[in-house]
């Protein structure tokens, strides 16, 4: 069902002050909205675009109460903010996307569990909750395979690769205790990912896959197009709006898939802008992060359709010191303070003539 379409001028609430934040409060600001940004941390980046912000810990009920009574809609830019503090504001102004997409995507194991009742292929994987678990899970899945806690790992964090049954031991410990879950590896030819979009009316409207590398775990580059028949570019975009439909979703999300010589085979969802669609900024003309905008205020979602090929480059610590020279490139600096190795200061992306 539709909801009621917020005019420009309407308040943007945005849970998390990252560079996610930063771009949507940027996009927001260039269709007339304004953003309130709230952040536990005494310097986001975020904050340096937004017209208002709250800084204050995610179980500050009052501040979230008062936060939420300021806005028309809220947002978050990450998928760990605490289920307590969207149900805080929940109570007070619209939250978009839903708790449902959020919960999933916190839990490795109830994610997978989603995506398998959703009827999607994903990788073989069980619960871990100890060494015997992990001794049960490695006998049905077998090596090599990934052990993952099931909260709060992102970038290669929160890791361990079990190569062979005698790396159980110290993969379980690098866990300390965290509940986890075993994955079996896939053999896959590469990844790729969808980025998106489903308004309040039910309206789906994806970009094309993306094709992705990473570097210790971490995003290093996008390219668009993907090196993928059409047929499948066409099933990834299927399944994306099968997730989204499946959680009543609103706003943008970013599914990763590997490319198998059997079919797609879903690794992940962000509930949330993605890092491997900032190539929208250059190849299309309406990007993912004024399509969340679009999409949370109830207006008709942009076309996804691109103008150009594009490579997407993210930079990590002192990489962003070279990106002044990056004269055929557009960039987008993140306006972190520190650089350090494995953050991410910014990206850029070279475009092309569509092929």
């Amino acid at each position: 069902m539709a909801f009621e379409v917020l005019p420009s001028g309407s308040r943007i609430g945005i849970l998390g002050g990252g560079q996610l934040g930063r771009m949507l409060a940027l996009a927001a600001a260039r269709l007339g909205m304004r953003c309130h940004v709230f952040e536990p941390a005494a310097d986001p980046c975020a904050c340096q675009v937004a017209e208002r912000v709250t800084r204050a810990a995610y179980d500050d009920v009052a501040a979230l109460r008062a936060f939420a009574a300021s806005v028309d809609v809220i947002t978050y830019e990450f998928e760990n903010v605490p289920l307590a503090a969207i149900d805080a504001v929940a109570e007070i102004a619209p939250v978009r996307p839903g708790r449902r997409a959020l919960e999933s995507a916190q839990d490795r194991l109830a994610e997978k569990d989603f995506l398998r009742a959703t009827g999607l292929e994903t990788a073989p994987y069980a619960s871990v909750r100890n060494a015997d678990t992990l001794h049960e899970a490695l006998a049905g899945i077998g090596t090599p395979s990934i052990l993952k806690t099931r909260r709060l790992g992102y970038d290669g964090k929160g890791q361990a690769r079990i190569m062979a049954p005698g790396d159980a031991a110290a993969a379980w410990a690098s866990m300390a205790g965290a509940p986890s879950v075993l994955e079996g590896f896939i053999d896959f030819e590469r990844e790729i990912s969808v980025i998106a979009a489903r308004g309040g009316d039910g309206a789906v409207v994806a970009f094309d896959p993306g094709e992705n590398v990473h570097r210790d775990g971490i995003l290093h580059t996008t390219t668009i197009p993907a090196a993928i028949k059409a047929s499948t570019a066409q099933d990834a975009v299927l399944i994306a709006g099968q997730i989204l439909n499946a959680l009543d979703y609103v706003g943008v999300i970013g599914v990763e898939l590997f490319v198998t010589r059997s079919g797609l085979v879903v690794n992940e969802f962000a509930p949330r802008v993605h890092n491997s669609g900032h190539w929208t900024q250059g190849a299309c003309l309406i990007d993912q992060f004024e399509q969340h905008v679009r999409a949370i205020c109830g207006w008709p979602l942009g076309d996804g359709a691109r103008h150009s090929d594009a490579v997407m480059t993210n930079l990590l610590g002192d990489e962003i010191l070279g990106a002044v020279d990056a004269t055929s490139a557009a960039v987008h600096v993140y306006g972190k303070p520190e650089p350090r190795p494995g953050r991410k200061m910014g990206h850029v992306t070279r475009i092309a003539p569509r092929g």
